[in-house]
C-alpha cells in the first residue's frame, strides 16, 4: 500500500511541476541570448514566477517521494510505473495548456499504459 501511495505521489506531482513549469516558461518565452549576465537576468525572472518556484517545489516532491518509493519496492516495478506520468502529462498538456495532439501521442500514452499494467501485476 505504501509504494502505491508514493508512485500516486511521484506521478501526481511530476506531472504538476511538468506543467506548471511549462507554463512558466511559456510565459516567458525563448531565451535567445546565452550570454552569462542576460542568463542571471532569465534565473532571477524565473525565481520570481510563480508557476516556475511551484513547479520546482512540486518537482521536488516528486523527486522524494519517488527516492522513498525506491526504498519500498523493486526500480523493476517502480521505472516503469512512474512512465504513468507520460500519459497524465499528454493528458494534462491538452486539457490545460491546449496543446494539440497528434493520434500517434495518444496512441503512446495508450501504450505505456498497457505497458505499466503489464509490469505491475
Amino acid at each position: 500500500m505504501t509504494a502505491w501511495l508514493l508512485l500516486i505521489i511521484s506521478v501526481l506531482a511530476g506531472t504538476a511541476g511538468d506543467l506548471l513549469t511549462a507554463k512558466g516558461m511559456k510565459d516567458h518565452g525563448e531565451i535567445h541570448d546565452f550570454r552569462p549576465g542576460a542568463m542571471l537576468s532569465v534565473a532571477s525572472r524565473l525565481a520570481g514566477d510563480f508557476y516556475m518556484v511551484t513547479g520546482v517545489i512540486a518537482q521536488a516532491l516528486s523527486f522524494f517521494s519517488f527516492v522513498a518509493l525506491l526504498g519500498v519496492a523493486d526500480l523493476s516495478f517502480a521505472v516503469p510505473a512512474t512512465a504513468l506520468g507520460n500519459v497524465a502529462k499528454t493528458l494534462f498538456a491538452r486539457m490545460f495548456l491546449k496543446e494539440r495532439l497528434c493520434w500517434r501521442r495518444w496512441a503512446g500514452a495508450f501504450l505505456v499504459t498497457f505497458g505499466v499494467l503489464l509490469v505491475s501485476f
